[in-house]
């Protein structure tokens, strides 16, 4: 019986459910990871899930015996807002609430439009947890200015009344506590990390060829465009090495047009451990980040981890220790960073190494399961 099955198994005796709101789960170019990952963990804890979302159309799907999906049709305002709003969601979250009555809900991200559901579900006296990665207009911002103008005005009004109306919250990763305390949210407030399961990733022998990685899409945030800048300097030195970039971009995306002479560009996809069993270094140059699950993936797969001084890139990583930092837009140090693990071998080892240690003893779900457990207790005594 493989882990799935008796995931399954545990969930279905167990009869316990959650209810997940997501803004996204895994559809075209829209897709939120840490919810696809949440649910697993809390379905291998013996809980059923049932995810209600916004997609590009109206319909709901059983994954599996434990996992079940509604979609809601949103209106999608593309990079950089990367934002979507979906009319008569709350009321649907609702509805399913009701049918559903379940154990715990729970709610993931805030300030996306799926996050107002929480006033109708504390209506129906829910104690509702908000789970999320980062304080969007306020920790995590983006790279255009309007676009920050709106997010920061949306967090310091609608991202505040989520964020109070909250029974408790988890956050991914540590946030400034002067900014908890201006919320005032910082008593209920609490760090659990999404976190992995190792033993998907391998740590096996890399091939002769010096592979070079980026995962994720190319969205402005994520800063691919000084990757590729420093990367195509670092291919002129070393001809021999392979740069790929791989995540949805959309046709003709700008970034393809102008390197694709020099770096791969595979596309979506779907079997990201065997990319970074073959990667000896993985870079991850976003602008703002949360707490990056293929960031935490490529450091378990033993990679020389390259990122950016931000969010929980700081929190996943302690440079020189079992990665390198750099500031973003910083070119000239990303670049440096490559010429140095390039003709490195054994810091590349080392730094793998010790990332791979560090995802063992404080991000694998072994240790995620234990806090979410304190927790869901916690709140069914409250």
């Amino acid at each position: 019986m493989d882990h799935l099955t008796k995931t399954a198994s545990r969930a279905l005796a167990t009869g316990k459910k959650i209810l997940l709101v997501s803004p996204y789960w895994l559809e075209d170019h829209r897709w939120m990871i840490s919810s696809v990952k949440l649910s697993e963990l809390w379905q291998r804890m013996g809980y059923s899930v049932t995810v209600v979302c916004m997609g590009s159309k109206n319909h709901s799907e059983m994954m599996s015996e434990t996992l079940t999906v509604h979609y809601r049709k949103d209106f999608f305002f593309p990079d950089p807002l990367n934002y979507g709003i979906a009319f008569g969601f709350s009321k649907y979250v609702e509805k399913v609430a009701r049918e559903l009555q379940p154990d715990h809900v729970i709610i993931n991200k805030v300030l996306f439009w799926s996050s107002l559901a929480i006033f109708r579900l504390k209506k129906m006296g829910y104690s509702v947890l908000l789970v999320t990665d980062a304080l969007v207009g306020i920790t995590w911002k983006p790279r255009h200015w309007y676009s920050k103008v709106i997010m920061s005005l949306g967090a310091w009004t609608v991202g505040k009344r989520v964020l109070r109306a909250a029974s408790r919250i988890v956050f991914f990763h540590p946030q400034p506590l002067d900014v908890l305390q201006k919320l005032m949210i910082d008593q209920k407030s609490i760090v659990i990390p999404t976190g992995i399961d190792p033993s998907l990733f391998s740590t096996g022998d890399r091939s002769s060829i010096l592979r070079i990685t980026y995962v994720g899409r190319l969205e402005s945030v994520k800063g691919v465009d000084d990757f590729l800048a420093a990367a195509k300097n670092v291919k002129e030195k070393h001809p021999e090495i392979v740069i790929q970039v791989v995540g949805w971009y959309k046709d003709r995306h700008d970034l393809v047009e102008k390197y694709q002479s020099l770096v791969t560009f595979t596309g979506l996809s779907r079997d990201i451990p065997t990319v970074l069993r073959d990667t000896d270094i993985f870079v991850l140059p976003s602008y703002s980040e949360g707490l990056s699950n293929a960031l935490m993936e490529a450091m378990a797969s033993n990679c020389a981890c390259i990122a950016t001084e931000v969010g929980g890139n700081t929190f996943l990583i302690e440079n020189n220790v079992s990665g390198l930092l750099f500031k973003p837009g910083d070119r000239t140090t990303l670049q440096s960073h490559l010429e140095t693990l390039i003709n490195d071998v054994s810091l590349r080892t080392t730094l793998g190494a010790a990332a791979r240690t560090r995802i063992e003893t404080i991000f694998s779900w072994e240790h995620v399961m234990k806090h979410y457990a304190q927790m869901f207790e916690t709140m069914k005594r409250e």
